[in-house]
């Protein structure tokens, strides 16, 4: 509502939330195509002698024959995220790994159990999950399974290295010993790609933090500012509606802002965050490849000095080659569909960015545009009394 009475109208065809619905995700998964769905809501905060801590309500539909039941429901805290996280890597070393919202905040600047921050946490969750649902080999992980399914998941992480595949031991005792020549050319490219966006994320994730700092200050003295004028129109009959016009106007502006500023920190800035971590779960995967690399090429190197009489090449050179093969091509699937998920996140961030201000800038002109009238009001006043 505008000081004059008049609601604010922000659904102009040329801006405003319609760039959302134009927007076409030529690359979002085909929905129709999908066997499971995940969903992390109904977060719940459970307090006892020994500690407090939040659990989350996890939702499974599926028709896949990996499980017994079309539906599942079990609640979930965040420590159970994280054994998922430590088993999928554990097992499935090749590939690379969502990341989860980190744990650990600092006490005293962030309540871990207000309802912003459990709400930014649930999102974060939710999109963990659903990726791993929408990848074609993590969701068929046996731990994936128990996570959704099992009611009670302390028996399971009881059993420690029980589920880990042959691969993922294969690559869990490789030593750091053996040194890599170089890596290959496309690999050296990731890992130079990331090296820049790391470094282009962070500029940007320190600059809008500053922006939302900055806007926090401007709220707090636009919310002094208007109060004043309203004030000040009590003694000024003649202009006691332009005044109260504009304190009304700077009041629009103040709620306009403060949505501004909690999109950008609630939506905008954990999406930063995610990437910042993603671009350290890829690092690990390329290092895991390097190891992979440099144990073939030592163990080649080896067979070569030995200078052994039967032909062909030893079995476990073999076997090695088959665990370089097979993390490449594991590497390069997921790197694919990684830069295809950035593209989809981002285009939806920024054009949501883009949305956001739209709306922040037509609704501050539609409030100060509002006043016009009631000042004009006054100056037409004047010259017919002066005739």
């Amino acid at each position: 509502m505008l000081p004059n009475g008049t609601p604010v109208e922000t659904s102009s065809p040329a801006s405003s939330s319609s760039l959302l619905n134009r927007l076409q995700l030529d690359d979002e998964p085909n929905s129709e195509t999908r066997d499971l769905f995940v969903t992390v809501d109904d977060p719940k905060k459970h307090v006892s002698a020994m500690e407090t801590f939040i659990t989350y309500r996890v939702s499974t539909k599926t028709t896949r024959n990996e499980f017994d039941l079309p539906e599942y429901t079990v609640r979930r805290r965040y420590q159970d995220f994280d054994w998922l996280r430590s088993k999928l890597e554990e097992s499935q070393p090749t590939h690379l790994i969502p990341p989860l919202p980190e744990k650990f905040v600092v006490k005293g600047v962030v309540d871990r159990f207000s309802e912003d921050f459990v709400e930014t946490r649930r999102k974060a969750l939710d999109k963990f999950l659903k990726r791993i649902a929408d990848h074609p080999v993590l969701s068929f992980n046996d731990h994936f399974n128990v996570f959704l399914t099992v009611k009670d998941l302390n028996p399971y992480k009881k059993q420690g290295l029980a589920f880990i595949t042959k691969m993922g031991e294969s690559v869990k005792y490789v030593t750091g010993g053996y040194k890599l020549r170089s890596r290959p050319v496309e690999f050296a490219a990731m890992g130079d790609y990331l090296d820049m966006f790391s470094q282009k994320l962070g500029t940007i994730d320190r600059i809008a933090q500053r922006i939302v700092k900055e806007q926090a200050e401007y709220l707090v003295e636009l919310r002094e500012y208007g109060p004043i004028y309203s004030s000040w129109s009590a003694i000024e009959e003649e202009l006691n509606k332009p005044l109260n016009g504009v304190s009304n106007c700077v009041g629009s502006c103040c709620i306009t802002l403060d949505d501004l500023s909690e999109d950008m920190s609630e939506d905008f800035l954990p999406v930063l965050r995610e990437y910042v971590l993603y671009i350290e779960s890829m690092k690990n995967v390329l290092r895991k490849r390097d190891q992979v690399q440099a144990e073939y090429e030592a163990k080649l190197e080896t067979a070569a000095y030995k200078k052994e009489e039967k032909q062909g090449t030893p079995t476990n050179v073999e076997k090695c080659q088959d665990r370089v093969e097979c993390f490449n091509a594991d590497l390069k699937a997921d790197w694919d569909r990684w830069q295809s998920n950035k593209r989809q996140d981002f285009r939806q961030l920024l054009m949501g960015m883009a949305d956001k201000n739209i709306q922040y800038y037509e609704k501050c002109l539609a409030a100060w545009e509002s006043v016009i009238p009631l000042l004009q009001e006054k100056l037409e006043v004047k010259s017919e009394s002066h005739s």
